[in-house]
């Protein structure tokens, strides 16, 4: 799905945006959001055969998906703090050969799936944004 500008240029893919929002709002929150039922957490194949486990920014984007999508009504939504994400599961993840969803969203909860490493570079080794940028020519 993409989005489109006044002029009907592509501006960014929907997914990207969530993909986007998710990196900027996790970092605010300070936690991700998945769902799970007795049976555990969600983790569908894609199209590569690959499976993903969904995790999203916020409660309510989680909760969407939980009320709109049929395969997942009756899940309840987990909310983990995201050092513990970061540095527990992600890890887990990469060595289950798992990828991470990144904010599904729609009919069919669909969006980014992305490797653990990748998603917790974002958390872990991104610099601040604080930080100050070294120039060339500077030190």
């Amino acid at each position: 799905m993409e989005a489109l500008d006044q002029d009907g240029g592509t501006v960014m893919s929907l997914s990207g945006a969530h993909r986007a929002a998710f990196r900027r709002e996790v970092a605010r929150e300070g936690r991700v959001f998945s769902i799970r039922d007795p049976e555990g957490m969600p983790a569908p194949a894609g199209d590569d055969g690959r499976r993903a486990v969904p995790f999203w920014s916020k409660a309510t984007r989680a909760g969407r998906v939980v009320d709109q999508v049929a395969a997942y009504r009756g899940f309840e939504v987990l909310a983990v703090d995201v050092d513990e994400w970061a540095r527990g599961w992600l890890p887990r993840l990469e060595q289950d050969g798992m990828l991470v969803g990144v904010n599904w969203s729609g009919a069919r909860a669909t969006g980014y799936d992305l490797a653990p490493a990748q998603v917790r570079q974002w958390f872990v080794e991104a610099p601040s944004e604080d930080a100050e940028l070294e120039l060339p020519g500077r030190g």
